[in-house]
């Protein structure tokens, strides 16, 4: 059984405590512990090997002192299906600390933004660096009032929205997904992108119009979808997952489909051996910006030795 915990990320901030909402849920749905934490962030200047002799103490900390209430008044102890909790206090870094605990979580889970940072920023540092560096799924949690422009058809109700990419499709990112619709009793919308028009250069300010028909790259692109769920669809047959076959940008289907959807999820790039460095990738970076809501990087599955 997997006892790893749900790992909210709190700084007091009206972002970390929509985000611990979304972590609550989470932890209850997946019957773990909920572990908040608190990184007490150090000045650049300082020296963090004389700040303290140890980590700092959860209970004297004023932060986690404010969440413990908070929880309260949601989720009072006697409340049969409150989680279990944790509380645990850091000190240094947060953009290098949350990350990190990404080895001992079964999600790490964050607000779009937090108390530092200019206020302009679509997402913080913190978010951008634990999505990109932490080895468990990241949820970001956005401010509410996103605009999107766009929407993708389906129908009403619980809906969770997966990408899909069918020419490198991330087993990992898929799991993922089945496993959080089904955890919510949600439809499953898939979307894959083509792109589309093609088009062949033939001389520096010639083109050639495409001679491939649209619709049999659609048809190509909804077949190898179906072959890609039909595990994970084996696995999870009480979910019902949808491919949402459209030409264009996959970050724009993607954000369109994010509107009054319950959780986006995407993958993380593979490392590359000339691109070593972890990297989140556009369409990844571009949905965590502009999606109205919660979206879950998933880091790929460690290649098989």
């Amino acid at each position: 059984m997997d006892t790893l915990p749900v790992i909210a990320a709190v700084d007091g901030s009206d972002d970390s405590l929509r985000a611990l909402d979304w972590a609550l849920d989470a932890a209850r749905r997946h019957e773990a512990t909920l572990r908040m934490v608190h990184v007490r962030q150090y000045a650049a200047w300082a020296r963090p090997d004389v700040l303290i002799a140890g980590p700092p103490d959860a209970d004297d900390d004023p932060v986690l002192d404010q969440v413990r209430r908070y929880l309260e008044g949601r989720y009072p102890e006697d409340r049969a299906d409150r989680p279990e909790t944790e509380y645990l206090a850091l000190e240094g870094a947060s953009a290098a600390l949350l990350p990190e605990l990404g080895s001992t979580a079964r999600l790490l889970v964050l607000g779009s933004r937090g108390r530092g940072g200019f206020a302009s920023l679509l997402l913080g540092s913190n978010g951008m660096a634990a999505a990109r560096d932490a080895e468990c799924p990241v949820v970001v949690v956005p401010r509410p009032g996103r605009e999107v422009h766009g929407e993708t058809p389906h129908e009403p109700g619980t809906r969770v929205v997966v990408g899909l990419q069918v020419d490198s499709p991330d087993e990992a990112t898929l799991a993922f997904a089945f496993t959080e619709a089904a955890l919510r009793d949600a439809r499953l919308q898939v979307v894959a992108a083509y792109a589309w028009p093609a088009q062949t250069w033939v001389a520096p300010v010639d083109l050639v119009p495409p001679t491939i028909d649209q619709a049999a790259v659609e048809n190509e692109t909804r077949t190898l979808a179906e072959g890609f769920l039909a595990p994970h669809r084996a696995r999870h047959p009480e979910v019902r997952a949808e491919p949402y076959v459209a030409p264009g940008d996959a970050a724009g289907h993607l954000v369109a489909a994010s509107k009054n959807a319950d959780l986006v999820v995407v993958g993380r790039h593979r490392r590359r051996l000339l691109a070593p460095a972890r990297m989140l990738g556009s369409v990844t970076h571009a949905v965590l910006l502009h999606a109205a809501s919660p979206v879950a990087v998933v880091p790929p599955a460690p290649p098989e030795v």
